[in-house]
């Protein structure tokens, strides 16, 4: 075999290892002592280490259910032993992972009662776990999912994720509408739609082309609920 042959099996086994350790360190399971919770997906540790909670997204906290999520999430872990499934860290140096408690994926069952909403970039193992609950609680109309009484008053007429983005919103009953319109992630738009009008509204670089939720929301409930 020749020499540079030689070389690159070594390169690409060792490459190779390196690469697990990598994947194995940005999943490894630490033990942690939660002592404040900073709103519904994002905690603190006793040393100092903030943790957001990976796969979901909780209520702002100038939305309806935010402190519900709290609530809850204070109830069950504050001042609590847990263990974090780690992957790595956010774009502000949090950790994102998974809050296990005596074996219980405690942000899979923030989804199951419908106090969060699914928010992922890539798949993984708890994917279909956290896709589950919150199909439950959708299902259930369970926390956030719960349908506004108003919600046969709007549709979609047009919408547009691709630039230039887009959105159309007919209202067909005989009220305005104070409605609240977001994606995933967090940008949020508050607007009014007068009787038998359509809101035309412009968007840049707000809806992803990979994938995306359209929630709209009025201070009844759940109005709109669409992911592409």
């Amino acid at each position: 075999m020749q020499l540079k042959h030689v070389i690159l099996a070594i390169l690409f086994v060792t490459s190779g290892i390196f690469y697990y350790q990598i994947t194995d360190a940005e999943t490894e399971l630490i033990e942690v002592k939660i002592s404040r919770i900073i709103d519904g997906d994002t905690v603190e540790t006793s040393s100092g280490m903030r943790i957001r909670l990976k796969g979901l997204n909780t209520p702002e906290k100038s939305m309806k259910g935010s402190l519900e999520a709290v609530e809850f999430l204070s109830g069950k872990i504050l001042n609590k032993t847990v263990n974090i499934k780690s992957y790595g860290q956010d774009k502000y140096s949090r950790t994102l992972g998974y809050i296990i408690l005596d074996k219980e994926n405690i942000n899979a069952e923030i989804l199951r009662r419908g106090l969060a909403s699914l928010y992922y970039y890539e798949k993984d193992e708890f994917y279909n776990e956290m896709f589950e609950s919150e199909e439950f609680a959708r299902m259930n109309e369970l926390g956030i999912w719960k349908k506004s009484i108003n919600s046969n008053c709007l549709e979609i007429v047009e919408f547009k994720f691709k630039e230039p983005e887009s959105l159309k919103l007919k209202n067909n009953c005989k009220i305005t509408l104070e409605v609240l319109i977001k994606d995933d992630a967090t940008h949020i738009y508050k607007e009014s739609i007068e009787p038998k009008e359509i809101l035309e509204k412009s968007f840049s670089h707000i809806w992803n082309d990979a994938g995306d939720t359209l929630y709209v929301f009025d201070d009844k409930g759940l109005l709109i609920f669409h992911r592409y």
